[in-house]
């Protein structure tokens, strides 16, 4: 199989003056058709178009985690009048099963009304795609339906991100990436000579190699603060629509009140020439467009996790770990000292980097598994709510919020029967 081009788009007139699309007012549904009405799609006529939402968590559509499904539903529509083959595709993070986020999001609805397919983008094997530019990765393991489909159109969530400080329409590129390699890319060691993260310089070079032929950025219900889906939901009710990821991103940054320049990935990307970032070089429709501008909180500068008594390990943890316990120790924390002596704090470990941890410490995480010997160890990458609640506990849980009901025996130097 050889890699199609996934980096210059037919959809883009000039790339040194690309334009942007921003519709509001009219709700998921209109606001995504308006937008994509000011592009000519037919380029898509009589091919095959994969559209990849950002559905990688167990979600609904108003937490502001993923993709709106009147998003999806539009774009299926407007790319089917234009001629093409439609279809949705996703890769979740690591513990999600596709269909149960599908089902969760409303997508799966959309879809059904439509008889539009849709793709557990995993349950293939890899394509290895080289990246000869690349400076903190040479390869990717690439989900084949990225590389099969004529063109591809990418759909996320306006969010900020606890790590790389948006996740837009480049970043859920990352989606496009098989199994657990995404989390690869959060575990890469300093590169020499580079002052920015690992993971930033990484999602630079996925995008010399995956770049979306089209993007079509979800303001419906953004995220705002520890985003990707720890944060809060922010409603701002925009779509923005380009065929230069980059410029897209600039503008989707510029609405949640930030900067693309101060964005690691953005910007390293830019200076190499994959996109445009300059607002001045942008063209964007309507003029009053900066209307629908509203500030998001943003990340905070120390991702520390303080709860009282409760003392985080955290060594080269990935967001999707430290998203599970924000989460669980914000709606469980209190329960965490039904099961542990009052006297005493409670000790957890996330990420592979912690070369010793103490005894009784709660491991959460498949990166922990090192010392399972030392505490309670939960496997999963990342585990959910209810197999925390269970492995602590000894009993059946519920979490409402993941939906899952786990069983098991409590497992004090071992792993739970999950």
């Amino acid at each position: 199989m050889t890699l199609i081009s996934l980096t210059e788009s037919p959809f883009r007139h000039s790339p040194i003056h690309p334009s942007v699309h921003v519709a509001g007012g009219d709700g998921p549904y209109g606001n995504t058709y308006a937008a994509l009405a000011q592009v000519d799609l037919s380029p898509a006529r009589r091919k095959r178009v994969l559209l990849k939402p950002n559905i990688g968590r167990v979600a609904p559509p108003e937490a502001g985690i993923t993709t709106h499904p009147q998003v999806v539903a539009a774009a299926i529509d407007a790319f089917r009048e234009a001629g093409a083959d439609v279809a949705v595709g996703e890769s979740p993070i690591l513990g999600v099963k596709t269909e149960e986020a599908f089902d969760a999001a409303g997508i799966t609805l959309i879809a059904h009304e439509r008889d539009c397919l849709l793709i557990d983008m995993d349950a293939r094997r890899f394509v290895e795609v080289p990246v000869p530019d690349g400076v903190a990765i040479n390869s990717l393991k690439v989900c084949p339906e990225v590389l099969e489909y004529d063109l591809v159109v990418s759909l996320p969530v306006m969010k900020m991100h606890m790590h790389t400080g948006v996740t837009l329409a480049l970043k859920n590129m990352k989606g496009c990436l098989w199994r657990r390699s995404k989390v690869d890319l959060h575990m890469l060691p300093p590169v020499e000579g580079h002052d920015e993260k690992p993971i930033d310089i990484a999602i630079a070079d996925m995008s010399s190699v995956l770049r979306p032929h089209l993007s079509i950025i979800d303001g419906t219900v953004g995220m705002e603060g520890l985003g990707p889906s720890a944060g809060q939901a922010k409603p701002l009710g925009v779509i923005v629509v380009s065929a230069d990821a980059f410029a897209a991103d600039a503008i989707a940054c510029k609405l949640m009140g930030t900067a693309a320049e101060d964005i690691p990935h953005l910007r390293i990307g830019a200076q190499r020439g994959y996109g445009v970032i300059d607002l001045d070089s942008i063209s964007v429709t309507p003029d009053g467009w900066h209307d629908w501008s509203s500030p998001f909180a943003p990340p905070p500068e120390n991702l520390s996790i303080e709860f009282p008594n409760i003392k985080v390990l955290d060594k080269n943890s990935c967001s999707a770990c430290q998203s599970t316990l924000f989460l669980f120790l914000k709606h469980y924390g209190n329960r965490l000292f039904d099961c542990f002596p009052s006297d005493t704090s409670v000790c957890i470990a996330i990420g592979k980097g912690n070369e010793e941890v103490p005894e009784g410490t709660l491991c959460i995480g498949n990166c922990t598994a090192l010392h399972r010997g030392n505490g309670i160890f939960i496997p999963g990458c990342p585990p959910v709510s209810s197999q925390i609640l269970t492995a602590i506990s000894g009993k059946p849980s519920v979490d409402s919020k993941d939906g899952h009901i786990v069983t098991s025996d409590i497992a004090v130097g071992g792993a739970p029967s999950i």
